[in-house]
């Protein structure tokens, strides 16, 4: 009787366990998922051949499928069994921001469809990539537009507490928008005319307003110098909206010109592919100045010491997508300064992202690191 008595015990503690995890999960570690996606998106594009090269690629690739699976549902729960931690969530002048993860945590899983998945499956790859690519330029939209709602109306902003991070939910529409341009080669020309005219809507929800807020970045840093170093990382989130910017030019400019090949708009779809390279290099060029910035951040951070928290996942998606944006007008133009430039940048993001994923498996098997939601402590203080 009292094993029994104990197993139930367990048991029913493992469940308030789970629960608690779920009411407590926060958006952030959906930046997992998209780091993970940049690393194995720029592990496929890198234009160097080795053994088992395409076998790791595809095993990150079903890896993140999972565990982005395991955090949405997850965040569901929360959605669902915890409606009211979410006011709160979203009234939090930085957790908030981390609801822009959610698309961009699934726009690489969508684009893995397309490299990995389709050479098995054929079309139902493809269906399925568009399913999700639909679901997460929906999603993107609404978090781009929703979170800003709620900064204008339920939140407390300063210039000196702004970080980089303002950034995330703005990004998400552009980086559904290259997804796009990857998406929309391999679908019925009908439909393909439909997503590539959507990416560029998307992209222009997004790039302008991520260039307004770099302003905003620019000028806070000018009179309020660097973040403190908790949040030091953010300085890299700047280089998401350019790489992925950029990278969006170029493969909706290269689907344009595919999609309305034998239509009335071929002119203007030739026209939308030069315009893309041309576009992109200028973004690319400005991507430049601040990744130099963001290095120079870093070894001023050395003598302060950065903390290690979720946020270091801040590191590996604006550099892989810039990666990708690298290789993207290396192919694009034929230069190859640009893919050597783009090997380095992905030497550099594979190291990151062991790095960052070593660090993060070991803070969690020291419970350094776990699921705490600020916007509930603040709640009930």
């Amino acid at each position: 009787m009292s094993r029994t008595t104990t197993a139930q015990r367990s048991h029913k503690a493992h469940h308030e366990g789970l629960l608690e995890n779920i009411r407590q999960l926060t958006p952030n570690w959906f930046a997992v998922t998209m780091g993970t996606g940049a690393a194995y998106l720029v592990l496929n594009a890198l234009p160097v051949s080795f053994a088992g090269k395409a076998l790791l690629a595809q095993s990150l690739w079903i890896g993140d499928v999972g565990l982005y699976a395991i955090f949405f549902l997850m965040f569901a729960g929360r959605f669902i069994l915890f409606r009211e931690t979410i006011g709160p969530l979203v009234r939090h002048p930085l957790q908030s921001m981390f609801l822009g993860a959610l698309p961009m945590g699934l726009a690489p899983i969508v684009n893995g469809f397309v490299a990995f998945a389709a050479p098995r499956l054929g079309e139902s790859a493809y269906q399925i990539a568009l399913n999700l690519w639909v679901f997460d330029a929906v999603l993107s939209v609404v978090i781009a537009v929703g979170v800003p709602y709620a900064m204008f109306t339920r939140q407390e902003h300063s210039l000196e507490r702004l970080t980089a991070a303002l950034l995330l939910p703005i990004v998400a529409p552009e980086v559904a928008a290259s997804s796009a341009g990857v998406l929309a080669p391999h679908l019925p020309a009908s439909v393909a005319q439909l997503v590539v005219g959507a990416g560029y809507v998307l992209w222009a929800i997004s790039v302008p307003l991520a260039f307004a807020i770099l302003t905003i970045v620019l000028f806070r840093l000018i009179i309020h110098k660097l973040p403190h170093r908790e949040l030091g990382v953010t300085s890299w989130l700047t280089l998401g909206p350019i790489g992925t910017g950029a990278l969006g030019l170029v493969t909706l400019g290269d689907a344009a010109s595919k999609a309305f090949a034998h239509t009335a708009l071929h002119d203007v779809a030739s026209l939308a592919s030069s315009f893309g390279i041309f576009g992109a290099l200028l973004l690319w060029g400005a991507g430049l100045w601040w990744l130099a910035c963001a290095v120079l951040f870093m070894w001023r951070y050395r003598l302060e010491g950065l903390p290690f928290n979720l946020g270091w996942w801040g590191f590996t998606f604006p550099i892989g997508v810039y990666t990708l944006a690298t290789f993207a007008l290396g192919r694009a133009t034929g230069f190859d300064c640009f893919m050597h430039i783009g090997v380095v940048l992905a030497i550099a993001l594979g190291a990151l992202w062991i790095f960052v994923s070593c660090r993060t498996a070991n803070a969690l098997l020291h419970k350094e690191v776990r699921f705490r939601a600020p916007c509930l402590a603040q709640a009930h203080a």
